[in-house]
């Protein structure tokens, strides 16, 4: 761990689990924390940071604000630890195994098992001196004859080599967990802002602690998660020309897809407050296993405030900067919006088409993406610009863009309207919620921009070009930008909500859910019942 990271305390009030997010990648996620943890200087933070590997990130895009008291980093994916165990077969705890089995069997059909139940009891079982530790895992023979056995009844791939070892790498990181939940200082609430490993710990630290747990969500974790399987190219598919169904995915794809899905289902059972960002996506919440009652919307808001002088600073000019800001990553599909400006710029010779935002985390998609704009011939047009303070660039700004293809509710959307920019998105997560408002009061206030369909470069240069060709237009959408931001999303009605939640769930007494009668089990294998029951996305 960095030096200037490294702080230590015996307790804290609000200990934050973190995957992959801040302090060390910058984003919505990673800006919504740094708020949060500045909105309350009163309250001692301690943080839970887990990665892949320590090289993946490259030092602190934030400081650490001084409440925070506590803070550690952990990777899941660090090379050595497990490969000085494969030696030694033991012959391991057959009676765990065969109630893992059994779990795994019941959650497949659907067989009645509370998966609350199965985490109270995992807890008792997980764990270096537990009848399913991670050497129990690696090197039993009760534990190769389940995975065996699995494999002959459910593996369609004829690889068992590849199975052996997918099996292996997905399950690996849940005894790594154990132990940092083992070693974290104790917290008065545990606060996880996704599901996946972060929310595995998140459950496992309420079942040790009876400390209340909350889950928020920007996105929905295992949605997400799912587009990256779809699009990796390291999963495996060994099945012949003649064996695949090109209308299923492979097993392996299925298998890491169930995986998560179980681990946000164990999340949402442990959890005492789950919050969404808007309804769509609480639905979503609900679908995936999420009790309705525990649910809520809380919104992003941005400091209005502070964004509005941003307003009084622009210049009379042309209006021709289109701007998309955010992390140069698939995700965000820049190269839609590359091919936008290029269309756009046919009848709007002097448009611009700014791309704000690191590129560091997808160095070569960021590489394809400038290939994109040079072969295009859109040197003049498109500029990379890197990170830059949002206060600098705003100002010179036109339109925001949005090409992504999954989004929550983005915080730039709204720190544009607060400082007078009309945008431009596709269709995703609450972006027409934003744009056209939502309920009757809302949707008085008019269109702040416009959405068009994702992954369509002539539509969304359509838009530019309406918008940016009639000035009566962008003066209303820069008005109705201006009052929703200001009425319905401020930073003041976001941290209000949330300070009402940690004093709610810090004086709660401490409570461990009943374990029923059933004990064992591990999310491998979840069983098809944990699938969404819904396409409805962020």
């Amino acid at each position: 761990m960095k030096p200037s990271l490294m702080r230590r305390a015996a307790d804290a009030d609000v200990c934050l689990l973190l995957e992959g997010t801040f302090p060390f990648v910058r984003g919505g996620v990673s800006s919504w924390v740094n708020e949060m943890l500045r909105s309350y200087p009163d309250l001692r933070f301690a943080i839970a940071f887990i990665g892949s590997r320590e090289e993946d990130y490259k030092g602190a895009a934030y400081a650490l604000p001084d409440n925070v008291v506590h803070f550690e980093a952990h990777y899941l994916y660090e090379a050595g630890a497990a490969d000085d165990q494969a030696a030694r077969e033991i012959p391991g705890d057959a009676d765990a195994f065969a109630k893992s089995a059994a779990l795994h069997e019941a959650w497949r059909n659907k067989g009645g098992v509370e998966p609350g139940a199965m985490m109270a009891g995992m807890v008792q079982l997980i764990g270096d001196k537990a009848p399913l530790s991670e050497e129990q895992f690696l090197t039993s023979r009760a534990a190769w004859d389940f995975i065996v056995d699995q494999y002959h009844r459910y593996c369609t791939d004829p690889s068992f080599t590849d199975y052996f070892w997918t099996v292996r790498i997905m399950h690996q990181p849940l005894w790594q967990l154990a132990r940092v939940a083992e070693q974290l200082p104790p917290a008065k609430v545990y606060h996880t802002v996704s599901t996946g490993y972060a929310g595995f710990l998140g459950a496992l630290l309420h079942y040790r602690t009876g400390r209340p747990l909350l889950v928020s969500e920007h996105g929905i974790y295992t949605k997400e998660r799912k587009i990256d399987l779809l699009q990796s190219q390291w999963i495996r598919d060994n099945r012949g020309a003649f064996e695949r169904d090109i209308s299923k995915i492979s097993y392996f794809r299925e298998l890491w897809v169930r995986f998560f899905e179980a681990l946000g289902k164990l999340a949402y059972d442990a959890a005492d407050d789950i919050v969404a960002l808007y309804e769509a996506n609480r639905q979503r919440q609900i679908a995936d296993g999420a009790q309705a009652e525990r649910t809520r919307n809380i919104p992003n808001g941005v400091d209005v405030d502070g964004l509005a002088p941003l307003i009084e600073q622009r210049v009379s000019r042309p209006r021709n900067v289109v701007a998309l800001i955010g992390r140069v990553v698939p995700i965000k599909d820049i190269k839609t919006f590359i091919r936008a400006l290029f269309i756009a710029s046919r009848a709007m010779p002097d448009i611009e088409g700014w791309i704000v935002g690191p590129e560091e985390e997808d160095p070569a998609y960021a590489q394809e993406c400038r290939a994109l704009a040079e072969s295009l011939g859109l040197a003049k047009n498109v500029k990379f610009l890197g990170f830059q303070r949002i206060h600098d660039i705003l100002p010179k700004v036109d339109v925001i863009a949005l090409t992504s293809i999954s989004e929550a509710l983005p915080l730039v959307v709204l720190e544009g309207f607060a400082a007078g920019i009309p945008s431009i998105t596709t269709d995703v997560g609450s972006c027409r919620q934003l744009i056209e408002g939502y309920g009757d009061e809302d949707r008085a206030l008019g269109a702040a921009g416009s959405v068009v369909p994702i992954a369509n470069p002539a539509a969304f240069a359509q838009a530019v070009l309406d918008l940016l060709g009639d000035e009566p237009r962008w003066l209303a959408a820069q008005k109705a930008g201006i009052e929703r931001v200001r009425r319905f999303y401020t930073k003041a009605q976001m941290t209000d909500q949330y300070r009402v939640l940690y004093q709610r769930l810090m004086a709660a007494a401490p409570r461990v859910k009943a374990a029923g009668s059933t004990q064992g089990g591990c999310p491998m294998h979840a069983g098809r019942s944990a699938a969404p029951q819904t396409e409805e996305v962020r």
